[in-house]
């Protein structure tokens, strides 16, 4: 019974440390796009750094359809 004394606040304590990481994680955005990062890992980093439109229009000048 003793030993409820110190296990106690000690729960209670790692309890409200996790209700506080959570609700900073949820503030910072982690959960805002919950699909875009399963995404990203199968897509080229190119697709990211520039507009998909400005990269077809760079084939097709490679290919010579288009100066």
């Amino acid at each position: 019974m003793a030993t409820l004394i110190y296990l106690l606040p000690i729960a209670l304590f790692l309890g409200a440390m996790g209700l506080a990481s959570f609700l900073w994680a949820l503030r910072s955005g982690q959960y805002d796009d919950l699909d875009g990062a399963a995404e990203r890992v199968l897509l080229d980093e190119a697709l990211f750094l520039t507009n998909r439109a400005d990269i077809l229009d760079g084939d097709q000048c490679e290919r010579g359809g288009k100066a």
